[in-house]
Formats: structure tokens, C-alpha cells, sequence
């Protein structure tokens, strides 16, 4: 029998010539498999291959499209590229007069004496600055993480990646928002586990939701995103984290908290969950929002008595942060930079929030004037795939929702027929321009 991923590079070679299309059905699975003369258990591997390499989507109930901007493959812990002019897919943030800002923290590490230093190994725990350093960068109302649970990470999306790998066996089950990060799903795929889409509600994650999964089949995790959530912006109440972490406390069951979009919120982006349950919490933050994708680090506060295994598993990912960028990172958050950053970050994103309120008027779009993402809900009929094939081929690139869905269907029994529109990485005449050639679009019929 031929093996189901030389029949996926075919399909995956004909996808890029353009047979078929960007938005275009692939045929059911039964039908495919009549047609190439395979079993349909084998079609169903080919498909399941060609969601993998980012080059098709699966949308519940409708079919398997062809993605308007694929995926490299590989790409578990690191951002999907695209070539469209205007990018609303990457979202990473720049502040004006940010290279020099960063050039002047970096200088004293050009001494030779300092860069000897700078450029040794670098264990999992960091340095002692570092640990002191970041403490202080990620307290936040009545939290401030202790120095000696810091472990560091490349950045923020490895952080996660040890985590899941400490907490969750090949097989094990992972809690996640039935929309989430999809790099998580990607990570997830990579440690063999299963990832279990859980409920929402105007709140986010629905703690009731948990307890009855966990309750099923038990979970060896969950990964929640309680601030900003990506891709919907919805922030946690002080109610709702009271009864999430009182759950996982009950439970006994360990939550990887997100938070590298809550410094645009400050303390108004709630308190970790970690406030309330320490013992459960592993809180993942990072520098690559705040200050650059380059040069970055991942932050990881683990509950006590957790610190050598998750840092074993940082090591043998080999996710652990560079020493260049642990020196850099302490001097940034010394000399007040990355404080600036943020301050001007919070400005960007508040304005350019305002072109999407002027250019996106009338249509169901929802964010959160703090956030750098908005979270679009198509008119009818258009279909997710389909309008960001129809953007695509006007330069412009945004993400799919079902790009997001980890499985089932939403709360209204559909799958997501939204995009997200990521604000930060063009230039506000781009992202205006962009902003008015999408609302155009979704005027018009498929």
C-alpha cells in the first residue's frame, strides 16, 4: 500500500501550484479515497497530514478546505509566515524609536569583559539578576511571583511547550478553550497528547466545563488564556478566576496560565490565577509582546517543589534561554525600557483599536479596546476560509477561525465563521488601508 504521506505530498505539490485554490472543498473523504484507489481509513490519514503541515482546514459539518495563506510545516514553536503584503496575521507589536531605546540597553554588553560573561551557557533557572529581574516585571496587584520558582525559557511559546511536556505523558488529556492558541495544538500534537476543547461562556473558560471533562476522563492539564484571551479578547472577572482557580485547586489538577498579553492591560488584566492557587499554577509570560520577537525570553513561574522536573524538560526540549538574552532582558528591565515599551504599546494598541471601530463600524467585530487582535464574526454567507481567501488575493493575510477551534463547535452549535484580524506588525496606513479593503470585501457576496 502507498504510504499516506507520499500521497499527501502530491496533494500537497498540487495545492501549491494553485490545483485547487486558496478556500477551494477538497472532495469527502470517501470519495478521495475511491478516487486514488486507497482505503478510506488512509484518506483519512492524508487529510489528517495536510491539516497538520497548515495546508487545508477542517471545518465540522462543511468539509476540508485549502488555507488562503499555508503554514510551513515544522512550525510548533514558532509563528506561521506569509508573503502577503499586509500581514494581520503575525502580531508583534513595534513602538516608535524602539531600536534605539534597545541599542542603548545593549551597549554596556559589548565590553569585552561583559560579553565573555554574556555569552556563556545558560542554565534553566537563569541567573540570579534574571530571577530578581523578572520577579518584578511580572508581579501585579498583590503578586509578585518568588525569585527561586522562575525558570526561562527561549520565549513565551516554549515556556508553554515545558510546561505540557513536565505535566502531561504521551496520551494524556489537556484541557484548553474550544478556541485557543493554535500553536498550542501544534505543541500538543508534538508531545502526543489530546487536547480536550472546553466550553466558553461572555467570561471565558466555564469552570463547570472543566469539572465535568475532568470529571469524564480525567485531564492531566489545562492551558487557559485568562487575560486578552487570543483570539476573542475576553478578560476574566475577579468572580470567574475566584471559581477557576477554587476548581483546579479541588480538582488537584494543574493550569499552565498564558499571560503574554495582559502587560497591555496592567493591573486591570487581573491577578493570576497563581494569586489563588499556587500550588496548581504554572504562569507563562515573555519579552516578545513587550519588547521584540528577536531577541526574546520566556518566563515560567512553577509551584513549589516542581522546579527541577520542568526545568528537566525545558532542558531536553532544549527550550532553555540564552545567556545573551537573560543579560540583555535584566538591563531592559533595569534601565526602564521595556517600561517605556509598554507604555507606548498600550497607545499604539488603543489607536489603532480606533481604526477598527471607524473602518469596521456595523459589522460583529469583537476586542477589547486595550488588545492588538479583533475577533470578527463574518455576515452571511460568507465562510471563514473562503474570505480570507478572498483577502489574500487583495495582499492581504488574516487568520481563519477555525485555525482556532481545537474540536467540537461553538456555543451557538457552528464553527467559528470569523477572523482575526492581528493588529500590531503593519504600519497604520497599511492597517487602515487594509482595514477599508476587507470591509469592501465582506460587503460584497462570495
Amino acid at each position: 500500500m502507498e504510504d499516506y504521506r507520499r500521497i499527501a505530498d502530491r496533494i500537497a505539490a498540487e495545492i501549491a501550484a494553485g490545483r485547487p485554490g486558496p478556500g477551494e472543498r477538497l472532495p469527502p473523504q470517501r470519495q478521495f479515497a475511491r478516487r486514488h484507489g486507497i482505503a478510506a481509513s488512509t484518506a483519512g490519514r492524508v487529510y489528517g497530514e495536510l491539516v497538520r503541515r497548515g495546508l487545508v482546514v477542517g471545518e465540522v459539518g462543511r468539509g476540508t478546505f485549502v488555507r488562503a495563506s499555508p503554514m510551513p510545516s515544522g512550525q510548533a514553536l514558532a509563528e506561521p509566515a506569509t508573503t502577503a503584503p499586509v500581514n494581520l496575521e503575525l502580531n508583534y507589536p513595534s513602538a516608535p524609536g524602539q531600536p534605539e531605546l534597545l541599542a542603548a540597553g545593549l551597549a554596556p554588553l559589548l565590553r569585552p569583559d561583559v560579553l565573555a560573561e554574556a555569552t556563556r551557557p545558560a542554565p534553566a533557572v537563569g541567573t540570579p539578576a534574571a530571577r530578581e529581574a523578572a520577579a518584578g516585571l511580572l508581579a501585579t496587584g498583590g503578586w509578585r511571583p518568588a525569585p527561586d520558582r522562575l525558570l526561562f525559557a527561549g520565549n513565551a511559546r516554549q515556556a508553554v511547550a515545558g510546561a505540557l511536556a513536565a505535566l502531561v505523558r504521551p496520551g494524556g488529556r489537556v484541557g484548553v478553550e474550544w478556541l485557543t492558541y493554535p500553536l498550542v495544538k501544534d505543541i500538543a500534537a508534538r508531545l502526543g497528547a489530546v487536547l480536550v476543547p472546553l466550553a466558553m461562556d461572555e467570561q471565558g473558560l466555564r469552570p463547570d466545563a472543566l469539572a465535568a471533562a475532568h470529571r469524564s476522563t480525567p485531564l492531566s492539564a489545562v492551558y487557559v488564556q485568562p487575560t486578552l484571551h487570543n483570539p476573542t479578547s475576553v478578560t476574566m472577572g475577579p468572580a470567574r478566576r475566584r471559581r477557576l482557580a477554587d476548581t483546579v485547586r479541588d480538582l488537584r489538577l494543574p493550569v499552565v496560565e498564558d499571560r503574554i498579553w495582559s502587560f497591555l492591560c496592567g493591573p486591570d488584566g487581573g491577578e493570576p490565577l497563581a494569586a489563588r492557587a499556587p500550588e496548581r499554577t504554572y504562569v507563562v509570560d515573555g519579552l516578545s509582546k513587550r519588547v521584540a520577537p528577536g531577541l526574546t525570553v520566556g518566563f515560567l513561574v512553577v509551584p513549589e517543589g516542581h522546579g527541577e522536573e520542568t526545568a528537566a524538560a525545558l532542558r531536553s526540549g532544549g527550550w532553555t534561554a540564552g545567556r545573551f538574552a537573560l543579560e540583555a532582558a535584566v538591563r531592559w528591565i533595569g534601565d526602564g525600557t521595556v517600561a517605556r515599551l509598554v507604555e507606548a504599546k498600550r497607545a499604539d494598541a488603543g489607536a489603532r483599536q480606533r481604526l477598527v471601530a471607524r473602518h469596521l463600524d456595523g459589522f460583529a467585530v469583537r476586542s477589547d479596546p486595550r488588545a492588538y487582535y479583533a475577533w470578527w464574526r463574518l455576515p452571511r454567507p460568507w465562510r471563514a476560509d473562503v474570505f480570507a481567501a478572498a483577502a489574500a488575493r487583495r495582499g492581504i493575510a488574516v487568520t481563519p477561525g477555525p485555525a482556532f477551534a481545537a474540536g467540537g463547535r461553538g456555543a451557538d452549535g457552528a464553527a467559528p465563521d470569523c477572523v482575526r484580524l492581528g493588529l500590531a506588525s503593519a504600519a497604520p496606513p497599511e492597517l487602515e488601508r487594509a482595514l477599508r479593503t476587507l470591509a469592501a470585501v465582506a460587503r460584497a457576496h462570495p
